[in-house]
């Protein structure tokens, strides 16, 4: 297992690969050596390796959210009472159970936490705050943003490839 490679440790190849399986994750072995002028087994070693120490984390779908009926997104950020760490362990604790919710991370600043919850309607949002958000403990403050246009999503920032063409 090559779990010691580390970012520096990574050539130009690397990137096109993280590039491409980016782009499309379900590229076969074939396709992907093609697309960046490698042998399919050299392909699939090198991808192998990148899962293995980590650079590549998983696979998934990208899916329209609106289409599926979830397409209001609302931005919440949370202030706990407290910011004791037994506080934070349960908030944390509780709101991975929240089935509306596709983002919580833990944030410096005024807010404690930001989440991105998805919601059918205003009434939906209305069942989810009274239901998921206002049962999470330790909450102080909420504040709700109703997204009103989406003017983009990366699932990688660009800055990664800068340089490594």
């Amino acid at each position: 297992m090559q779990e010691d490679l580390q970012l520096s440790d990574l050539d130009q190849t690397d990137f096109r690969i993280i590039r491409e399986i980016a782009r499309d994750g379900r590229l076969s072995d074939v396709a992907l050596g093609e697309r960046v002028h490698l042998s399919s087994t050299a392909a699939a070693r090198r991808r192998k390796i990148l899962e293995e120490c980590g650079a590549v984390t998983g696979y998934s779908a990208n899916l329209n959210l609106e289409a599926l009926g979830v397409g209001i997104v609302v931005l919440v950020a949370i202030e706990l009472a407290s910011q004791a760490e037994q506080v934070l362990n349960e908030f944390e604790a509780a709101v991975v159970q929240c089935p509306s919710m596709t983002f919580c991370s833990f944030v410096s600043g005024d807010t404690d936490f930001i989440m991105i919850v998805h919601v059918r309607s205003l009434g939906d949002y209305d069942r989810v705050y009274r239901s998921e958000l206002s049962k999470l403990p330790h909450v102080a403050k909420i504040r709700s943003s109703f997204v009103m246009r989406q003017v983009t999503q990366r699932v990688i920032p660009p800055v990664i490839f800068e340089g490594r063409r």
